[in-house]
């Protein structure tokens, strides 16, 4: 049984409180006073960017067992050189999100209730679990390939940098700003969603959920289950450190309904993002994360599994050509200048350079280009931004940030 609930409330309305304040007296943050433009780059209309887990590009380009994204790297266009920046798997979709890693080195659980820590910094280490951002900070440095050795894959575990991390870039720490692309397009007029495959159907849809398997979570209390119904072993489907969004502390707190859990929904059912598809009633980014049995993460040891590499390749696959082909059909798709990016968030620590697939198929300019030039995930953030007429964010402003040449017009 929870106990204290009102006094975490409190502490969470004094967090966002504090946090507010500290925003409206001070530019805590590396972000660009004016929207980020390439002339080559026309304004985005629409950006689906689909998340994939855990695999090396030439694990997943060449492979038989993914017809459909070979297909679409050939046809539609790939960067054959992009990389993830740091790992485990949160770091890289805050990177990807937000510009940064936010101080955050790991995939601990996330802390929703603002509890013991006082930061998201790693010398003020949550225990165990990872602190709501909702200030200014300094990130972690991420080092690129050292000269000589292998790849281990990793910032670290103990809050270090290591050497061999095998990143594209040397990327010094840097004071953030604590923000997504989400906030910035909040900001600008335009619209966000967050599309979850497997989030629960019982209890609480988003807030205090770390995992779930489509239907309970760990939230779902064991008084929901009885002798005929015994408690399951609830399989990790939904995970939060695939969700970069709810680890800031506003999105949490909901005060603005644009940017909050609210826009965070499932795959199916009202609002969901095949009902979205359908109706054509798409925000400017949709941001869609399958579950971890079809992300190619895998699962195993659970009551739902997909621990086969290759049987979950080939699955996997098969779920991103249903989500493609139904972004294609939706009335959305030939209204204004619209993009679906396929890219995967890191190498899984494998003894490799951090290098992954990455495939953008657009519904404007030239079709199929296989472009050499090496970019990383920041290099899509500064890219996104340029697109929708954003100012560039935490290390999407770096001199060394590229425009991806995919979107070209």
């Amino acid at each position: 049984m929870r106990t204290n609930i009102l006094e975490k409330y409190m502490k969470k309305q004094a967090l966002v409180l504090a946090a507010a304040m500290l925003m409206s007296v001070s530019a805590l943050a590396k972000e660009g006073s004016e929207p980020v433009h390439r002339g080559s780059i026309p304004k985005l209309d629409h950006v689906f960017v689909i998340m994939m887990e855990n695999h090396l590009k030439q694990e997943i380009i060449g492979n038989p067992n993914a017809p459909f994204m070979n297909q679409e790297a050939q046809e539609a266009g790939q960067a054959t050189n992009y990389y993830g920046v740091g790992h485990p798997s949160l770091v890289n979709y805050l990177e990807l999100t937000g510009g940064s890693n936010f101080g955050i080195t790991n995939d601990d659980p996330l802390n929703w209730v603002s509890g013991p820590c006082h930061s998201n910094q790693y010398s003020n280490d949550c225990s165990g679990a990872v602190d709501s951002i909702y200030n200014g900070g300094e990130d972690i440095a991420t080092p690129a390939t050292a000269p000589s050795g292998g790849c281990n894959g990793q910032i670290s575990f103990s809050g270090t940098p290591v050497d061999h991390n095998c990143a594209l870039r040397n990327y010094a720490s840097i004071t953030y700003t604590p923000k997504t692309i989400a906030h910035q397009l909040v900001e600008a007029g335009l619209s966000w969603k967050d599309y979850q495959e497997s989030l629960p159907t019982t209890g609480p849809r988003v807030d205090g959920v770390y995992y779930s398997d489509g239907n309970f979570s760990n939230l779902t209390p064991s008084s929901f289950f009885t002798s005929n119904t015994p408690t399951p072993v609830i399989s990790q489907l939904y995970v939060t450190d695939h969700n970069p969004f709810v680890f800031f502390a506003d999105v949490q707190q909901g005060y603005d309904p644009l940017l909050s859990e609210n826009q965070v929904q499932e795959w199916n059912g009202a609002a969901g993002l095949y009902q979205d598809l359908a109706t054509g009633d798409v925000p400017s980014l949709s941001f869609i994360v399958p579950n971890k049995c079809h992300d190619i993460h895998t699962v195993s040891g659970q009551a739902n599994t997909c621990s086969d590499q290759q049987a979950d390749i080939q699955l996997s696959d098969s779920v991103i050509k249903q989500v493609v082909l139904a972004i294609k059909a939706s009335p959305v798709w030939m209204r204004g200048n619209n993009a679906i990016v396929i890219v995967f968030d890191e190498n899984d620590y494998s003894n490799n350079f951090n290098r992954v697939p990455f495939i953008v198929d657009k519904n404007y300019g030239t079709a199929g280009s296989q472009v050499t030039t090496p970019y990383d995930h920041f290099d899509l953030l500064h890219t996104l931004e340029a697109g929708f007429r954003l100012p560039c964010l935490n290390h999407a402003c770096d001199t060394t940030a590229e425009f991806i040449s995919l979107f070209d017009k």
